[in-house]
């Protein structure tokens, strides 16, 4: 993993920075077809209103089916490309069962094509097997962490970032997350071994607004510069500010320190929460 920057040719090309990873071993026509699939419904609307703002579609691409789950256990794998995914950070490994079935998932970092991963019970904890806590040493960089055992991945998926398992007692494990919270998860919870790749991918620098529009970004207005018919923040002659003591979304609703957090019965697994410095 590199980064290459770009002469100064045109205003765009200034700041654009690329990253490069050497790990890349094919291009996007040599993906495998038949997990591709096509993505469906609109993006950031529902029932064709604007429900999550500043999205759209983005250019055209296709959905790599990726296995978190991880479910063909005890048989080896063989590690065939190592590929761009167009809709995540991270890049993805195929890896081609000894059956002969292929399956995508998240490529850790130091994966090379050619070598052989594995999941489940007899799995050994090395580098991109998916093994469950109990039988992972302390100590261990890992991720695609499940929260529910049998359900999938679901923790530590973006380029660069992973998880430390600390301890394992009481039929539970803790782990350190990547954003400093540390939490408790059932030990028969499976995660894979290792950091996940494209580390780099944070530090790249697009350099102009139309690459943003290509990955379905579209541009931000601050809520005071509208109209107050399409946000709280607006209306007054000049610069008025909110005209509230607390700032709202464009629903009205309190934002600023509001809680969103749904699931509160979760909140006995926290051990120390990722506020807390």
């Amino acid at each position: 993993m590199s980064l290459k920057y770009s002469k100064p040719t045109t205003p765009s090309r200034r700041f654009y920075v690329r990253a490069v990873d050497e790990e890349i071993t094919t291009n996007n026509n040599g993906s495998e077809k038949s997990l591709l699939v096509s993505i469906r419904g609109s993006v950031g609307r529902s029932h064709g209103r604007v429900s999550t703002r500043h999205r759209e579609r983005g250019a055209r691409k296709l959905f790599r089916i990726i296995d978190f789950r991880r479910d063909k256990s005890n048989i080896p794998a063989r590690v065939a490309t190592i590929e761009y995914d167009p809709n995540r950070s991270a890049n993805i490994a195929l890896l081609v069962y000894k059956d002969g079935e292929k399956r995508y998932i998240i490529a850790p970092q130091g994966l090379k094509v050619g070598s052989f991963v594995e999941s489940g019970d007899q799995a050994a904890a090395s580098l991109g097997n998916f093994v469950p806590l109990r039988r992972i040493p302390l100590g261990t960089n890992i991720h695609n962490i499940e929260l529910i055992p049998a359900r999938g991945g679901i923790l530590v998926r973006g380029a660069g970032v992973g998880a430390i398992l600390m301890s394992c007692e009481g039929g539970f494990a803790t782990v350190k997350l990547p954003s400093g919270e540390i939490r408790k998860i059932n030990e028969n919870c499976s995660a894979t071994i290792g950091v996940v790749g494209n580390s780099d991918w944070r530090n790249r620098r697009l350099g102009k607004a139309g690459r943003s529009r290509h990955l379905g970004v579209r541009p931000g207005v601050r809520g005071i510069a509208q109209h107050p018919d399409s946000h709280p923040h607006g209306g007054g002659e000049g610069r008025s500010g909110i005209g509230m003591p607390s700032p709202k979304t464009p629903w009205g609703k309190p934002t600023l320190g509001k809680k969103t957090r749904v699931r509160r019965n979760t909140n006995r697994f926290i051990v120390r929460d990722r506020r807390i410095k």
